[in-house]
């Protein structure tokens, strides 16, 4: 463990701080607007650390520092020293796949546009990032018709130019030809000017000079020159109609979205440039340590910045919760632009809209990322043998069940039960239960009732001969979850003492809160690696049975509040139901109606009239 420097010999001036191991290796990188104040920190009683913090210095041997002028500076060096370390203890950015661009290459004597993956070259002008590259070849061969700017390579172009012949592309008219002097140098520019302009979002000059070419063309009735014009124009619009306009063309900002859960975190990010989605970026975050939502947003702006910024820095930048240090952070960004970087959250209108459709996508990446990690057979099996090894289990647990409660102040209380194969959800062995002896909010209660007819089930089915079981409960969990702390795990062990379960289904719960696995016989908890696959299944395992008791309590829920007055009178189907609520106006209505207003619907029988008037106005009835 590493010991406290001397009182004194820690500065009380902005820096960056590494704890490293025995063998000096980098454990951990943080920064500081004050060293001493923060370090002072880390040297407490490790009860009132963070478990992962505790763990952090308990792994240390020494501590180092280096000192820098300013807030900004610290942060900045943290980033570079994160980097180049990999410290195991800070957060991970994952997936930060080489996303593709557009772009066009300034820098040469004749410009080219492609599209491009990988490190950027000072020079050029790049356009994105892009989801996927064909969505950028699909918007150039578009462009090309109206800017018709070359794409071939160096080599390709030498060649043709020696040869004194233009490619296939200058014959469709989707390169103006430089390479035999088609076109000159300053009228290629101006070409390379305007597609360039018209990728940053200046599309109305184009539109409007092509709009007024096609009606003089018309007007002199050059009519084949006309349908050119109008072509191009389609071309033109199609490719405006692929960057979405989001607000006004006077705006430039980025807007960021997140999804997170204990352990990872998504990251999605669009590009808005003069009202327009001009590109889009995501990455993932391993949450080695925990993290706030403040925190996250920082993390997430380090990451998106701190390498060049592909589209420019923006004016704005929109987040779904304020970063920590937002002035910190504001200023960091406002010295890279030059100018006033404002950092905030958007509350309503056009805005608010688009952090949750970027939101939205960053959800749907998370889950993506989940599923395939839960369908990797390395990984599940991986996870089986873990949880194994670090629950002490007798054998890999192919079969794991797992319960859990949901209610709203004891009413509609209901149990979940979602049952794992193989690392994988069955969920044609899903069960649902309604509590029926438990009356107000007592979780353990209703756990035990749930458990014990579950495994009363289980116990008649084995008792009977094999030829006359069901097969539905003759093959017990080799693992049983309970989601909760440690009241959970005694009720579910008291059932199983009860049933003379006890050796034959090892039972765990899981505590929400920390991640912690509580077993029998054993006052502490188990906490298993942040990044291990078995953390990673049981997590899923837990979220699928609080989503499965979930939407059974709002199903419950639902019927019972929008049972009618109407419900259970004889002859009066949804068909006449509904049509009578539409007639009065609504159920009051029809609860104040005299008999001989019910009597005089021609659609209903008098009969049913009198039977729902009876209904309604019985003694202590439905009024």
């Amino acid at each position: 463990m590493v010991e406290r420097p001397p009182s004194g010999s820690i500065p009380d001036t902005p820096g960056s701080y590494q704890f490293k191991d025995g063998d000096g290796r980098v454990i951990y990188v943080g920064k500081a607007k004050s060293l001493r104040s923060r370090l002072s920190n880390y040297f407490q009683n490790p009860r009132n650390l963070a478990s992962r913090t505790a763990q952090m210095v308990a792994t240390a041997e020494s501590v180092e520092w280096v000192q820098v002028d300013t807030e900004v500076e610290a942060l900045l060096l943290e980033y570079s020293l994160i980097q180049r370390h990999k410290p195991r203890f800070n957060i991970r950015y994952m997936d930060d796949k080489s996303y593709p661009f557009l772009c066009v290459t300034s820098s040469d004597e004749w410009p080219r546009a492609m599209v491009i993956r990988g490190k950027h070259k000072r020079g050029n002008r790049y356009f994105g990032p892009y989801g996927h590259a064909y969505a950028i070849r699909e918007t150039l061969d578009l462009l090309l018709r109206e800017f018709p700017i070359r794409t071939c390579s160096d080599n390709k172009f030498g060649r043709h130019e020696k040869l004194g012949r233009p490619c296939l592309l200058f014959h469709i008219e989707k390169c103006a030809g430089p390479c035999v002097g088609e076109i000159g140098p300053e009228e290629y520019t101006e070409l390379v000017d305007q597609l360039v302009g018209f990728l940053e979002g200046d599309t109305d000059e184009v539109v409007a000079s092509l709009e007024a070419e096609m009606a003089e063309a018309a007007a002199t009735m050059e009519y084949e020159l006309a349908a050119r014009f109008r072509d191009r124009l389609g071309s033109v619009r199609k490719a405006i109609e692929k960057q979405q306009m989001v607000a006004p063309r006077s705006e430039d900002f980025d807007m960021i979205g997140l999804a997170d859960d204990e352990l990872e975190a998504s990251v999605q990010v669009f590009y808005v440039r003069k009202g327009r989605v001009m590109g889009q970026r995501g990455f993932l975050i391993d949450k080695v340590e925990e993290l706030s939502r403040a925190e996250l947003v920082a993390k997430a702006l380090e990451r998106l910045y701190f390498d060049d910024n592909p589209m420019g820095d923006p004016k704005t930048v929109l987040v779904p919760d304020l970063p920590e240090a937002q002035e910190l952070y504001e200023e960091w960004l406002s010295n890279m632009r030059g100018s006033a970087v404002e950092i905030r959250v958007p509350r309503r209108g056009d805005k608010r809209a688009l952090l949750e459709t970027v939101t939205r996508n960053a959800t749907e990446r998370f889950q993506r990322h989940r599923l395939k990690r839960a369908s990797d057979h390395n990984s599940r099996s991986k996870a089986l043998n873990e949880l194994q090894d670090y629950l002490g289990l007798p054998m890999s647990p192919l079969r794991i069940e797992c319960y859990d409660m949901s209610h709203i102040q004891g009413t509609d209380y209901v149990g979940s039960m979602v049952v794992v194969e193989d690392g994988l959800a069955k969920k044609s062995d899903y069960r649902r239960f309604k509590i029926k002896t438990v009356d107000g909010n007592d979780d353990f209660a209703a756990m035990e009732e749930v458990l014990m007819r579950r495994f009363s089930a289980y116990v008649e089915d084995k008792a009977r001969p094999v030829e006359e079981r069901s097969g539905k409960f003759s093959y017990p969990p080799q693992l049983l979850v309970v989601d909760g702390g440690k009241g959970q795990l005694t009720s579910a062990m008291r059932v199983l003492d009860e049933l003379g379960l006890r050796d034959e289904i090892p039972v765990v719960s899981l505590a929400k809160q920390f991640e912690e696995v509580f077993v029998p016989g054993r006052a502490d908890s188990i906490r298993l690696p942040r990044q291990s696959e078995a953390l990673y299944l049981l997590q899923r395992i837990r979220d699928e049975s609080h989503r499965f008791a979930i939407t059974y309590h709002r199903q419950l829920r639902d019927k019972r509040m929008t049972k009618s007055v109407l419900d259970d009178v004889p002859g009066l189907g949804p068909t006449r139901k509904k049509r009578l609520v539409k007639e009065f106006g609504g159920v009051r209505k029809v609860q104040a109606a005299t008999l001989e207003e019910l009597q005089a619907l021609t659609w209903l029988p008098d009969a049913v009239g009198a039977t729902l008037y009876d209904h309604l106005h019985r003694p202590g009835g439905s009024r």
